[in-house]
């Protein structure tokens, strides 16, 4: 059974940084591409950053250059680094596969900025 389970969420500042963590079981980890997905209240889900087995990674162009993913395959965990963050960040953060497993999502991570 697909384990996926997110942390690392708050409330910070407009500018502030972030770092979500993704630890993941029930899956061959150093197979699969991961994303990270968030969605805020009143729109859908989207995918903001994958990392691919090989460590290739891309990012939606509202956090390109200020978002990085990454992953550890020995700890089975993927990472989202969030710096200069936004208002519009605000969002319910989430990881699963690339492409997504529906049953695998978990109740992800909370991240709210606000000044």
């Amino acid at each position: 059974q697909v384990q996926l389970v997110e942390s690392g969420g708050g409330l910070v500042q407009p500018g502030g940084s972030l770092r979500l963590s993704c630890a993941a079981s029930g899956i061959i980890f150093r197979i699969n591409d991961m994303g990270w997905y968030r969605q805020a209240p009143g729109k859908e889900r989207e995918l903001v950053a994958g990392v691919t087995r090989f460590g290739s990674t891309n990012y939606a162009d509202s956090v390109k250059g200020r978002f990085t993913v990454f992953r550890d395959t020995a700890l089975n965990t993927v990472y989202l680094q969030m710096n200069s963050l936004k208002l519009e960040d605000t969002a319910v953060y989430y990881c699963n596969t690339l492409p997504v497993s529906v049953a695998a999502w978990g109740q992800g991570t909370q991240v709210t900025v606000s000044s």
